[in-house]
């Protein structure tokens, strides 16, 4: 007792120790760390975003959609009820920065994609109160007349390259031209989807003959938690 009593009575000394209790606790938990191969276990399915995903999830982040949207169903069973399946840490391993987080004024959108057509989501974007009554969302009609950039597509997935997301030569050199073809509802879908499994093709905004924002952030939205077959996962342990 008066060895605490003399420690609380000490700032330096507190100080000091706290520092050394606060560095020991660190090394424990982050040293294991570096020597892992893997801190995520990879899960089937789970793939870099193609380069109108890429561009949609980008928009996502620039309109800033991720303060009212988290993407990350927890492990309880309200939430697998009506999201679906718990996140994994795979299906965020190739997001710069992930979008993971609690912060919900509207409702998690891990699991959204193919819940809702092409159209209901344009549609929700352009006046968010004639789908949902009660929503207090902001419109985003903006995006259909904001044409989508592609010349700088390739860019973009050269710097995700350069911090350990596996896109290929290949796959930069063709990301403009998978660009255009995935929102192409006549474009050729053959080498899309051999380097882009289960992406979505097709016309997304309702205009094909142009190239829009909005193109881009539905095919993104589609996407979500599409990926990964969770039919594999004993249910019992999804549910706990």
């Amino acid at each position: 007792m008066f060895k605490h009593e003399k420690i609380e009575k000490n700032a330096t000394l507190m100080l000091v120790l706290s520092f050394l209790v606060v560095s020991i606790g660190g090394i424990v938990e982050i040293a294991p760390l570096f020597y892992m191969e893997n801190t995520i276990e990879e899960v089937e399915g789970v793939r870099p975003y193609s380069p109108l995903e890429l561009a949609g999830r980008n928009i996502y982040v620039r309109e800033g959609c991720y303060n009212c949207h988290s993407q990350m169903v927890r492990p309880m069973r309200d939430e697998v009820e009506r999201y679906g399946h718990y996140s994994l840490a795979a299906e965020s391993m190739y997001d710069h920065p992930f979008q993971w987080g609690s912060k919900r004024t509207g409702p998690d959108l891990a699991r959204v994609g193919q819940r809702y057509s092409n159209e209901w989501h344009v549609q929700h974007l352009i006046d968010p109160r004639s789908v949902v009554p009660e929503s207090i969302m902001p419109r985003y009609s903006f995006l259909l007349d904001n044409r989508l950039r592609t010349d700088d597509i390739a860019r973009h997935l050269e710097v995700n390259a350069a911090v350990g997301v596996p896109y290929s030569e290949e796959m930069i050199a063709e990301a403009e031209a998978d660009m255009r073809a995935q929102a192409d509802p006549e474009g050729d879908w053959e080498g899309l989807l051999a380097r882009y499994p289960k992406a979505q093709v097709g016309d997304f905004d309702g205009d094909p003959r142009r190239l829009t924002e909005m193109d881009a952030l539905v095919a993104y939205l589609q996407m979500l938690g599409t990926l990964v077959d969770f039919s594999a996962y004993r249910s019992e342990e999804n549910y706990r």
